[in-house]
């Protein structure tokens, strides 16, 4: 019953506890520490730990409970060197080949621990680093119990640090399983945090993680891109450098691989991660062209706008040659299959067209010059596969004609010749008028990018 009554008084008597207290735990610690390590060096003896195990629990709990909002026992525990044993201990425990919960009990308040002495102390924090890194992380992110991962995680975040972020750029294993770990248990916070407020800040380990992630991590970090980039808090001008250089990650991948895309046309290749990925590119791009500080920058970008051209007109043809994922209309099947993921990609597409000629008179003449007006045209129909199909043409088309007499006279030309729904463009918001031996075509709009 001692250890339970000291670990109780740790929470209502933090701030008073004598150092001399600590360092009985730590004695005890150490000793129940040795009859783990025998069992690692001995299977035999494992089934044997139990009563070792118990006294390691209370052993964490009562330092754990110490450390709560208290600096005076963080660097009292901190500078008996009970930060070193247990990261020991806790590395120990990955080689016991038991199925004990009184394992897991353990390793779990050891984590415990190790997350409260470093919280909000900077000086205990570089301890906890300094044991931990890189081994521990390696050991407990991917470990299948879901609060062992939970727990190194708020270790991670806690001790993390700009001028840490390098050696995370060298151990590239810790990042991607943080991101892994994320999409196995999206609920979560402590992965979340660690990629949103330290690796979004990073382009250098962003992309480099980027070369060595799965397709399927790839697109969880993408998600959690979208996520910074629509979130209720607007980017930062920090915020705004950092995406500038995810943009060029982001914009050439995409020039590079869109066309993997082509591949969901096949039902040998219908559940291609490759082109999924690539589908939220796309996503990312329509999100980031959205921001006005990032817009600019992607306008110029080179290749992408001829490439997003291109690949639509690619599926558009696909998509009327024979039934598949791209093609108007249809079945829309069960959330998770293919065919859900690829839903939107058309509309997305004509969504970017449109962000990237929005009062960029160059990128208007160039979608004309790729003959890309009667794609946009040509497209306009009702689909259940891409929501808001019709809108996002008629937002590209006012984007391509504002200011632009070239266009407008292009489109009102295919309306005379029959090439152009009249009726469709006044749905659309826009009129042809003759005036005199021209043809005009009028719209009021003033539509900022989306």
């Amino acid at each position: 019953m001692f250890f339970p009554l000291v670990c109780n008084s740790f929470i209502l008597f933090r701030e008073t506890a004598p150092r001399t207290i600590f360092q009985r735990v730590l004695d005890i610690l150490k000793k129940s520490s040795h009859a783990v390590e025998l069992a690692c060096r001995d299977p035999s003896r494992a089934e044997h730990l139990a009563s070792s195990l118990q006294l390691i629990t209370e052993c964490f709990r009562c330092l754990r409970n110490a450390c709560i909002e208290c600096s005076v026992n963080q660097n009292s525990i901190r500078n008996l060197d009970t930060i070193g044993v247990a990261v020991d201990l806790i590395l120990l425990f990955r080689e016991l080949r038991v199925e004990q919960e009184s394992l897991l009990t353990a390793f779990r308040c050891g984590l415990q621990f190790l997350g409260n002495v470093a919280s909000r102390n900077e000086d205990s924090q570089s301890v906890v680093w300094m044991h931990a890194f890189p081994e521990l992380f390696l050991s407990c992110l991917n470990h299948p119990d879901k609060k062992i991962v939970a727990y190194s995680s708020m270790i991670l975040f806690t001790s993390l640090s700009s001028g840490r972020m390098k050696e995370l750029e060298e151990n590239l294993n810790i990042a991607i399983d943080v991101v892994a770990a994320h999409q196995k248990q999206p609920e979560s916070e402590w992965p979340f945090l660690i990629i949103t407020d330290h690796f979004l800040k990073s382009p250098e380990l962003v992309k480099a993680m980027y070369a060595k992630m799965s397709n399927q991590e790839r697109v969880t970090l993408l998600d959690l891109m979208i996520a910074k980039l629509v979130g209720d808090e607007p980017l930062t001008t920090d915020d705004i450098a950092v995406f500038l250089s995810h943009a060029e990650l982001i914009a050439s991948t995409f020039v590079d691989q869109c066309k993997m895309v082509l591949k969901l046309t096949s039902e040998q290749h219908a559940e291609d991660e490759e082109a999924l990925a690539t589908i939220r590119l796309l996503d990312v791009l329509c999100e980031m062209t959205a921001n006005t500080d990032l817009l600019g920058y992607l306008q110029v970008f080179p290749g992408l706008l001829e490439r997003v051209v291109d690949l639509l007109r690619l599926i558009h043809v696909a998509g009327n040659d024979t039934p598949n994922v791209f093609s108007t209309g249809g079945c829309v099947k069960a959330e998770g299959d293919v065919s859900n993921m690829a839903e939107g990609f058309k509309s997305h597409l004509i969504r970017l067209i449109g962000n990237l000629c929005y009062k960029n008179k160059d990128n208007q003449d160039k979608v004309n010059e790729l003959d890309g007006i009667p794609l946009l045209l040509d497209s306009c129909s009702l689909d259940d596969k891409n929501p808001f199909l019709t809108q996002w043409v008629v937002y590209a088309i006012r984007n391509l004609t504002e200011d632009n007499s070239q266009n407008q006279d292009l489109i009102a030309k295919m309306e005379e010749q029959g090439l152009a729904d009249a009726s469709l463009l006044k749905k659309m918001g826009f009129e042809v008028e003759k005036r005199g031996d021209r043809l005009i075509l009028k719209s009021t709009s003033d539509t900022p990018p989306l």
